[in-house]
């Protein structure tokens, strides 16, 4: 099958794991990579055997057709507009973008240029939750009635290498985690009617306990605990909380469990492509241990992309898709419009339920219908 040659525009901590996985894709072939830092491309590209380059040089590459967006935050949206005026179809790591506006202006000038746009997180494409939505949609717990989300965390400051970026505009554990968490709940239940949350930032600023910026302090400029209620179109009603302000260990809450009139779904961490799915259904003591029934269960971060790349070949939607990243990213804002304005926060947005993969797709080599 025609492999479609992609690019990779910055080469922070997350480019390794796209680098690693991009030659095992059936659909998607990462050719070079960039940087603000041409000498650290350069030398990103030397370890993965691509060429590494400036941004200018990638974006000037005829034969490039697909650029993976892994900069901050900050830039996402920014960088996603260069590439669309490249002619160039563009998928973005998460968060889509830091505003709704600017995420808004990335979809139209790429509905307006006829490109496609993508986004992480492309964890729910995993084996573990396309599994809990086969047997939500198979009716293993009934009619799905509420769900429970916990991402529960000290902060990042004590591994990141350099987590400022975590506490300033477009951080915080909503946009940080909150993707995995809303779009795995949006793949298992659908579009969302409304939200309402509280928020705070708990402390002032932050001590840096990892190398290389031991001891140095970050000023905290979003809120920290984000405790949120969703209703979806559907009817089912959840309870979402991120933190990055446990500073002692919790006591592990499930990541996600989904309740239904017929049973109770504990659904595995869903920034993992694996895990333990277990099923306790109506009149049982038992918790049921239940095997995936998909592939992709290893680190397959860029999948997304590379479905991307296969649904640009063969004329279908794509699964992380920018009408479901926006939607996602309008609900982490409507949780601290909701704090603010201390009233239920109304979608604009909707989206479809992205489509589920084909049973035990994505085993080696990766493959994607």
């Amino acid at each position: 099958m025609e492999k479609m040659k992609a690019g990779i525009i910055g080469t922070g901590n997350i480019s390794t794991a796209y680098l690693n996985n991009g030659s095992q894709f059936d659909s998607m072939e990462i050719v070079a990579c960039a940087d603000l830092d041409v000498e650290r491309a350069i030398a990103k590209g030397a370890e993965h055997g691509i060429r590494g380059c400036s941004v200018e040089d990638l974006l000037a590459d005829p034969e490039i057709q697909l650029v993976i967006n892994l900069t901050i935050p900050q830039a996402h949206a920014a960088v996603c507009l260069q590439v669309l005026e490249a002619g160039k179809h563009v998928y973005t790591e998460k968060p889509f973008a830091v505003t709704r506006e600017e995420a808004r202006e990335v979809l139209e000038l790429a509905e307006r240029k006829g490109l496609r746009v993508g986004s992480a997180p492309d964890t729910f494409l995993g084996g573990s939750i396309q599994t809990c939505v086969k047997l939500i949609e198979d009716g293993w717990i009934g009619t799905p009635i509420g769900a429970t989300a916990f991402m529960v965390s000290g902060g990042h400051e004590s591994w990141h290498p350099a987590p400022d970026f975590y506490y300033q505009r477009g951080g915080g554990p909503m946009f940080d985690m909150g993707p995995y968490y809303l779009t795995a709940l949006v793949a298992m239940l659908g579009p969302i009617n409304r939200v309402t949350g509280s928020v705070r930032a708990s402390f002032a600023e932050r001590t840096i306990t990892s190398q290389p910026k031991y001891g140095q302090k970050v000023k905290v400029e979003v809120p920290t605990h984000v405790a949120g209620i969703i209703d979806f179109a559907a009817g089912p009603i959840a309870t979402v909380l991120t933190t990055f302000d446990v500073k002692g260990q919790s006591h592990q809450p499930p990541r996600i469990e989904v309740y239904g009139s017929a049973g109770t779904l504990l659904v595995p961490d869903p920034n993992n492509f694996e895990g333990v799915i277990k099923l306790n259904r109506a009149g049982s003591n038992e918790w049921q241990d239940i095997p995936l029934a998909y592939g992709f269960t290893q680190n397959a971060r860029g999948v997304g992309a590379a479905d991307m790349a296969k649904a640009i070949l063969t004329g279908r939607k794509h699964r992380a898709n920018g009408e479901l990243a926006y939607h996602v990213l309008e609900a982490m804002h409507g949780f601290h419009d909701a704090s603010r304005d201390g009233k239920h926060y109304e979608m604009a947005s909707t989206c479809e339920k992205p489509a589920i993969l084909p049973l035990k797709q994505g085993l080696e080599p990766f493959g994607l219908d």
